[in-house]
């Protein structure tokens, strides 16, 4: 049965779209505020798709996020008092603001280029940046440091890759699906029972 080849072609036509850019960008603002999905995954077909496009790609991904940063560290200074248990409840992240919480404490605003270049959950960082008062000129330009470098070796690796990894990927791609499911369910399963 073949499940993940025919969403990884869906995607791909997405983003050979005529409005995809419009679409990465929003996806690029919604997920460093309040949506859920790593941008990464519309970013990287995207210049599969066009590679010519790769560093457009990932400029726009990059100002797009930071400005979706700076929506949620708003969200963080102005509404958290009012809204923020809710929030954090709908997302079920009450023990990862408190980590992020913690983190600044011993960190620093170094946290910020963490959160904003690797797998952490960037949105939980610009909230709790907002929330814990941090200086908001030092906030912007280290996002813009950790997002951009984060989408740009995105878009260049994928870039350098080119038709091979297209190819790899799309012979593969049933593996590479399944292969991520599991990590991702063993992983939550680990965080249920041990965390």
């Amino acid at each position: 049965m073949k499940l993940f080849e025919p969403i990884y072609s869906a995607i791909l036509g997405w983003a050979k779209h005529q409005h995809a850019e419009r679409y990465l960008a929003g996806v690029s603002f919604a997920e460093s505020s309040f949506f859920p999905i790593p941008v990464d995954i519309m970013l990287a077909p995207m210049v599969l798709a066009d590679k010519d496009k790769a560093w457009r790609l990932a400029a726009i991904t990059t100002v797009m996020s930071v400005v979706g940063g700076m929506f949620g560290y708003l969200i963080g200074s102005f509404f958290f008092e009012a809204y923020g248990d809710q929030i954090l409840t709908y997302f079920h992240i009450h023990d990862a603001f408190d980590e992020v919480k913690a983190e600044y404490e011993a960190y620093g605003v170094l946290i910020i280029i963490l959160a904003s270049f690797t797998p952490l959950p960037y949105k939980i960082c610009t909230i709790a940046s907002g929330v814990l008062g941090i200086a908001f000129l030092p906030f912007v330009l280290l996002s813009l440091v950790g997002r951009g470098a984060r989408f740009f070796l995105v878009a260049g690796l994928i870039r350098l890759g080119g038709d091979k990894l297209e190819e790899t990927i799309h012979t593969q791609i049933e593996r590479i699906g399944w292969g991520t499911l599991v990590l991702v369910t063993i992983g939550g399963l680990a965080y249920y029972f041990l965390g």
